[in-house]
């Protein structure tokens, strides 16, 4: 490693005791202040310090470039430690202290809405980089991980159709995330046949590593004569005893599969992958995709971070794409202005890693492709299937009674998040 990166990494190193601005090598007056709301430590810090090194290797490779409009940006990083209160403290801090002009952050949806009243309430702009349970679009958000349409569906289309699954054990961690994908998957799985008897649902907090008994639950559940798979909203360091405990009583990937929505390959490189080859995720990047673009990115990852046994995953593409969008859009408005850059940022176009193209819709969120991908032996994913092409994402499910009539759309004439096509109306924010 470089003297030049030995620096850097050192420079990194006490990220979690506070913020972080780089105004010493900056003038401020002369810099673009980005936040990082990311957990570098607790359950989360597994998922989401990837995240922070990633948005700081993007902020310097643009600086690289010249900035945007002629200005430096400057990183302000701060450690919500994983506590959601405090990633609203911290979203707070980072607004109305920092000044920053864009916050890249959140991985967990109730982190997310933690942050949500703060960012409407101070017109703040939050990039969200991670897949999540849809059934919201604000105007301060903009959502670049996938929405259920864009994964959870895909994936259950997967196992009826593919594999003949005709048992569903429902598995996620006690948070809105996995209870909201979960209701509208058992709502799914309802229309496509599947009886109550057929569905297990199992919640479990956070960090959780005494297994054995639900995955008992699970084994038995998948010996009463029909194909039977997982499909797991498991979040954070949970997912590493829970595949381990998989392992220990033998329950194979041909047998009851585990189709995953959290565990890429970061979660899988901590663990040893042997006993879970054949299992699945659902995604829209992997890294063992092939193309120039892939290529170029996971290079620039290894240099950035002076270590080539460092993977990257589907959330580091999403935060390449939404800050990639970003910048054309400050560059389109001429301005860090939220309201501007919000509406600069509709038809954003970018490239993504996987040979195609992310556009940003008038919902605030993209058009990505759909993989699925089994665990191979090494950690990666073999790629399996995957959609002809783009999927829109859909912020309001078709499935839940409640949302069904709902859609979002951030330009006008209608300027609403949440507007109800039967009685023309919108039910909260709009854009002014």
């Amino acid at each position: 490693m470089s003297m030049k990166r030995n620096l850097k990494r050192i420079a990194q190193v006490g990220i979690a005791a506070g913020a972080i601005s780089y105004s010493g090598l900056v003038s401020a007056a002369n810099t673009i202040k980005v936040g990082v709301l990311h957990s570098l430590s607790g359950t989360m810090a597994i998922s989401e310090s990837t995240l922070k090194d990633t948005v700081l290797m993007m902020i310097e490779q643009q600086n690289e470039k010249g900035g945007v409009m002629g200005k430096k940006l400057e990183p302000v990083v701060v450690d919500p430690a994983s506590d959601w209160p405090l990633f609203a403290e911290k979203a707070r801090q980072l607004l109305t202290q920092d000044k920053v002009d864009v916050i890249f952050g959140c991985w967990t949806s109730v982190s997310r809405k933690s942050v949500l009243p703060v960012v409407e309430e101070l017109n703040g702009l939050l990039f969200y980089p991670v897949q999540y349970e849809g059934e919201e679009s604000s105007k301060n958000v903009f959502y670049t991980g996938a929405a259920p349409n864009q994964q959870a569906i895909p994936a259950v289309d997967y196992l009826l159709n593919d594999l003949g699954v005709e048992r569903f054990v429902l598995a996620g961690t006690d948070y809105v995330y996995p209870r909201t994908t979960n209701k509208i998957l058992e709502a799914y799985l309802k229309s496509k046949g599947i009886g109550d008897e057929d569905i297990m649902i199992n919640y479990t907090p956070f960090g959780h590593s005494d297994w054995q008994s639900i995955v008992s639950r699970i084994k038995e559940f998948g010996s009463e004569g029909k194909k039977t798979a997982v499909v797991s909203t498991i979040n954070g360091d949970a997912n590493v005893p829970f595949y381990k405990e998989l392992g220990n009583q033998g329950i194979d990937a041909a047998d009851i599969p585990v189709v995953a929505f959290s565990v890429g390959e970061q979660e899988l490189s901590g663990i040893d992958t042997g006993p879970l080859v054949g299992h699945l995720a659902a995604w829209n990047y992997f890294e063992s995709v092939y193309t120039p673009e892939n290529n170029k990115f996971i290079d620039q990852w290894h240099d950035y971070i002076g270590d080539d046994s460092r993977v990257t995953n589907d959330p580091m593409e999403a935060t390449y794409i939404g800050f990639n969008m970003w910048v054309k859009a400050v560059e389109k408005a001429k301005s860090t202005d939220t309201d501007n850059v919000a509406k600069a940022m509709i038809g954003i176009e970018t490239p993504n890693l996987t040979g195609g193209t992310a556009v940003m819709n008038k919902n605030h969120h993209l058009s990505k492709p759909v993989l699925i991908g089994e665990i191979q032996d090494n950690g990666q994913f073999a790629v399996v299937w995957e959609t002809d092409g783009l999927v829109a994402g859909d912020a309001w499910s078709d499935y839940l009674p409640d949302s069904k009539n709902l859609i979002a759309d951030w330009t006008a004439p209608i300027n609403c998040g949440n507007y109800n096509t039967k009685t023309k109306t919108c039910g909260g924010q709009t854009a002014q």
